[in-house]
């Protein structure tokens, strides 16, 4: 009836998804007056409930299905809101994030940039990788600090450990694989547990050695669809923060408080302040029985609100192992980021073999606790560029200074003090192009440089250096000896 309806109308791409629905499925079609919908609903009663205040906001075209070789439709984008100042407040928030987007300032800091030959993938320049670097560098000190041993595990490997872990179930449709002459299929890693589970396995484990905590700056690789790739932000190849933490049943609650305190003073570290948790109870799809889903969902529950945070619960958005919390940002413009992850898992250790020999003697399973601070490297990094709009903390910024000459003449001097900044621990640079200084100013200032060190005859005859600030025109002269012990101690994580 529906497709007749339809058909009639001249709606041919709704009649299409009809067809295409397999046999037995519902099919529900909305109505107002003489529109009708194909959708799954719920529809307001009448388009009088949608806000007053509304604006048309782009017009872009769009292949059928995603197919090149269909017709070109056009999307109408719009946003509706109940008041119109509500309405300016979200404008102004797309203009400010338009600024701010990742993709444009990594151009103008010359930090990456993507290619055709490897969609979803980074190909990482100099300044980019320095930054990359940076954060690896601050998470090991702090992950060592709090008891992990870093790790490292293959990235390819055997199907047969993808099915006993449950990953080829749930991402073998999203995994890369490759078959070997022999006929051996292997699958480039989508996440780092069953690697891990696999260190652990070596060598007897005791109830003393646990918790045991194990870290791992991991690449992987995910099919996404190439409509979905976004910059930084949605990638194919990306490198995970990860760790996982195996303890007793009785150490959940504590591990589980020390991991998100961790996380928090990390957040702070990077000027986060504001963290939303979201808890996410049991799938549908899953492994597992369901009494070890209700000791998982209730020690989780349990350390949530010992931490006496506000949370939220998400119905059924759990691992497929185990329940989790998600640990949500918010931006310097209101914008809400998911990133760290916190699961707690009673399956895949027994599912791989895990076990440990506990205070009586007997064998037993470990809990294992999957754990993501950053959560992506490469989409933390994107979300970070958005926040400080590309003027990021000095202890993170890829070139801290360049040190610039008003002419050749003093060429010596500024390579002198170039050298001296960096054996205290600065990036910096020094530019001797032949090109006047307010020109190298502006060039500089677009790559988000925080600070220039001008050197002239002044400079010379008092060893001092002129410091130019990003974003000022304010000048000020500091004896080059109190600068380097000045910016080499600001060269550091807050909590560091």
């Amino acid at each position: 009836m529906q497709l007749n309806i339809l058909k009639k109308k001249g709606e041919i791409y709704k009649a299409e998804i009809i067809e295409s629905i397999p046999e037995g499925e519902d099919v529900s079609l909305y109505f107002h007056g003489d529109w009708h919908d194909l959708c799954r609903g719920p529809h307001l009663s009448s388009t009088g409930k949608i806000g007053k205040y509304f604006k048309l906001t782009k017009v872009s075209g769009a292949y059928w299905r995603g197919d090149s070789n269909n017709e070109m439709l056009q999307r109408v984008y719009g946003t509706s809101w109940s008041s119109q100042k509500e309405l300016d407040d979200y404008l102004n928030r797309i203009e400010e994030a338009e600024k701010r987007d990742h993709r444009k300032i990594g151009k103008e800091m010359d930090l990456f940039h993507f290619r055709e030959e490897s969609p979803g993938s980074v190909f990482w320049h100099q300044k980019g990788w320095s930054l990359f670097q940076k954060l690896i560098s601050y998470m090991r000190m702090k992950q060592e600090t709090a008891g992990y041993q870093e790790i490292n595990t293959p990235e390819i490997l055997d199907r047969s450990l993808w099915e006993k872990s449950g990953h080829w179930e749930k991402f073998g449709a999203n995994m890369y694989t490759s078959t070997t002459p022999d006929e051996k299929v292997f699958a480039i890693k989508p996440m780092n547990c069953p690697g891990c589970v696999q260190v652990f396995n070596q060598g007897l484990k005791s109830y003393r050695d646990l918790p045991l905590k194990m870290s791992e700056f991991g690449k992987v690789h995910r099919y996404e669809p190439s409509g979905a790739l976004h910059g930084l932000l949605r990638v194919r190849a990306f490198t995970q923060d990860d760790a996982h933490i195996f303890c007793t049943e009785e150490q959940i609650t504590e591990e589980c408080l020390t991991v998100t305190n961790l996380i928090l003073e990390i957040y702070k570290d990077l000027g986060f302040e504001e963290v939303i948790l979201k808890y996410s109870d049991r799938p549908e799809l899953r492994v597992g029985d369901d009494q070890v889903w209700d000791k998982s969902e209730a020690a989780l529950l349990e350390a949530i609100k010992a931490t006496k945070l506000e949370y939220s619960i998400n119905k059924g958005e759990g691992a497929f192992y185990g329940p989790k919390i998600e640990f949500v940002l918010r931006d310097a413009i209101g914008r809400d980021w998911q990133c760290g992850t916190l699961q707690v898992d009673l399956n895949l250790p027994g599912r791989l073999g895990a076990s440990f020999v506990d205070s009586d003697g007997n064998k037993k399973v470990p809990v294992m606790l999957h754990r993501a601070l950053f959560g992506s490297l490469e989409r933390f990094i994107g979300i970070l560029i958005e926040n400080y709009s590309g003027k990021l903390p000095f202890w993170l910024c890829p070139i801290q200074t360049i040190v610039i000459p008003i002419s050749s003449d003093f060429d010596d001097y500024a390579k002198q003090v170039n050298s001296q900044l960096k054996k205290v621990g600065l990036s910096s640079e020094v530019d001797l192009k032949n090109h006047n200084l307010n020109y190298k100013i502006r060039e500089h200032s677009l790559t988000k440089v925080p600070m220039l060190l001008i050197c002239g005859k002044k400079e010379v005859d008092s060893n001092t250096v002129t410091i130019r600030r990003l974003d000022s025109k304010k000048q000020e002269t500091m004896d080059l000896k109190k600068f380097l012990i000045k910016y080499s101690a600001l060269n550091k994580a807050p909590s560091i």
